[in-house]
């Protein structure tokens, strides 16, 4: 996982599988985010190759603390599989890319304001 600061957000670029054993370190920095009012905050998900339940409640929690500032950027066809069929599509931003996570507005509390194009 690497972290970096981009056009004032915090962009969070995942690799591999993300499960009991791996979000940890995630679950830190979306947490560190919450703590330090750190807005927007984009989860970059192109490397990520599984997440199970633990990583859809680790993304909820990041959500109640976040709000909408929590953006989700190029889940890959596995990674939306499961946000949709567990509804987390509809309740977190969800963006092609990096880039068109850091260039959204912020949606409004409870949208979720993204873009599922491509």
């Amino acid at each position: 996982m690497a972290v970096r600061q981009e056009r004032g957000a915090r962009v969070v670029a995942v690799t591999g599988p993300l499960d009991l054993d791996s979000v940890a370190p995630l679950e830190e920095v979306l947490r560190k985010a919450a703590e330090d009012g750190v807005a927007p905050v984009v989860v970059d998900l192109s490397a990520a190759t599984f997440a199970d339940s633990t990583t859809v409640n680790v993304l909820l929690q990041a959500h109640s603390a976040l709000g909408p500032a929590l953006r989700l950027a190029a889940p890959s066809a596995v990674l939306m599989r499961l946000f949709t069929l567990t509804g987390l599509d509809t309740v977190l931003p969800l963006y092609d890319s990096v880039a068109k996570a850091l260039d959204a507005e912020p949606a409004p509390l409870g949208a979720d304001g993204g873009d599922r194009e491509g």
